[in-house]
């Protein structure tokens, strides 16, 4: 028997392992890329697990290659002498137009590489969602609590109103 699969993409839900909800706040996210992640065994069981951080990490290019640094994937417990390095850099897997990508926008445009979610895809995968971003200054995110802020007040005021 052969399955068929069908072009389009579904919209299943993805079991997130790490978020970095602060990067949203921090940098202006510009194009988002999809990449994978090698991984150990007990990387893979500590993920699944959904205590890992990636709010101080970042990706850079060595090498011609793409490598995530400063995540944080906790111990395996059960996995005794077998364990990983918590904070080891990891190679993202990525095309080679993509890291030129990456890598021109931090060179030219003085942007950063920053995950913005680590999760399993639907065949098991773990993946990372990176973004090429801007940082913003203080200002900038003043103003972006502000209009985040407005926008609650007016939807509230809106749902009263019925």
């Amino acid at each position: 028997m052969f399955r068929t699969m069908s072009n389009k993409k579904t919209d299943a839900p993805r079991r997130i392992a790490a978020d970095n909800r602060r990067a949203r706040f921090d940098f202006e996210i510009g194009e988002v890329f999809e990449a994978g992640i090698s991984l150990t065994g007990t990387e893979v069981k500590s993920l699944r697990t959904g205590k890992a951080t990636i709010a101080e990490s970042y990706a850079a290019q060595k090498n011609g290659e793409m490598w995530l640094y400063n995540a944080y994937i906790p111990e395996y417990l059960e996995a005794n002498r077998f364990n990983h390095e918590t904070r080891r850099p990891r190679k993202l897997l990525l095309h080679k137009r993509e890291i030129a990508k990456l890598g021109q926008g931090v060179e030219r445009e003085g942007m950063t590489v920053v995950p913005l979610k680590i999760y399993f895809n639907d065949r098991g995968r773990a993946k990372v969602e990176l973004a090429l971003a801007k940082g913003r200054k203080t200002h900038d995110k003043r103003e972006a609590l502000k209009e985040r802020s407005w926008e609650r007040d007016k939807a509230r005021l809106l749902r009263d109103r019925g």
